[in-house]
């Protein structure tokens, strides 16, 4: 049977860079894997590639550098693997364009899991936007161009940054708990700790509202989440 996704696996540690790519070859990937970030960036210019899951600390060019050109390019998702697990590695990881992230150790049922539900968001979301364009206020979401502006200057997000938004938009003046934000625009169970909605909701802030730590268009919902304001009459 012929595999419906193919992925690209880069991770320099050659143990586990084997298993990983026997684990979703099992599971009915077509799978590829590279030792270090050059050697990535080169079978990305050949091939495309449905999701990239790359290790951080890697010779020649890391983690961060091939995302980052790949994100100039693309918006196949990525994953990346990592054993450095505090926000501020977190906050770089999403701003190189990243989706998703899985802290080292991690068990392969987590790692299909995640890259289940990643590319399954990844079909759902094209079949969910029914609402093309929104505007509120001076911010426009246009689903089809995937484009962004604010006051009419486009605003550059990540893929993950970009459902998030058009998510919120989408159900604006309701009051969405993180774990709906979650199970919803990442496609997997909520899991109690983890920081990806704190996180993506931080950056969009950064690039969407003047005074981040005083927000107009994503606001708090003590207790509950986020609510993205309906109108700015």
């Amino acid at each position: 049977m012929e595999a419906k996704y193919r992925v690209m696996v880069a991770e320099d540690e050659h143990p586990l860079r084997q298993l990983i790519v026997a684990t979703l070859k099992r599971a009915g990937y077509d799978v590829h894997g590279v030792e270090d970030g050059q050697e990535a960036i080169g079978f990305l210019k050949e091939h495309d590639v449905d999701l990239v899951i790359l290790d951080i600390i890697m010779p020649r060019l890391n983690g961060f550098q091939v995302c980052q050109w790949l994100r100039e390019r693309s918006e196949v998702p990525v994953v990346m693997l990592t054993a450095l697990d505090n926000t501020e590695d977190v906050l770089k990881g999403f701003d190189s364009g990243a989706d998703d992230y899985i802290t080292k150790p991690f068990t392969f049922e987590e790692l299909k899991a995640r890259i289940e539900a990643i590319l399954r968001r990844v079909e759902w979301l094209e079949k969910r936007k029914q609402k093309k364009v929104i505007t509120i206020g001076l911010l426009r979401i246009d689903a089809d161009a995937h484009t962004v502006t604010l006051d009419e200057e486009e605003v550059h997000l990540t893929p993950m940054e970009f459902e998030l938004l058009y998510f919120l938009m989408s159900r604006a003046g309701e009051a969405v708990s993180k774990e709906v934000l979650f199970t919803e625009v990442w496609g997997y169970d909520f899991v109690g700790g983890t920081n990806l909605v704190e996180v993506g909701v931080r950056r969009l802030r950064e690039k969407t509202e003047e005074t981040p730590s005083r927000p107009v268009y994503i606001q708090t919902v003590r207790g509950v989440g986020y609510r993205f304001v309906d109108s700015l009459d």
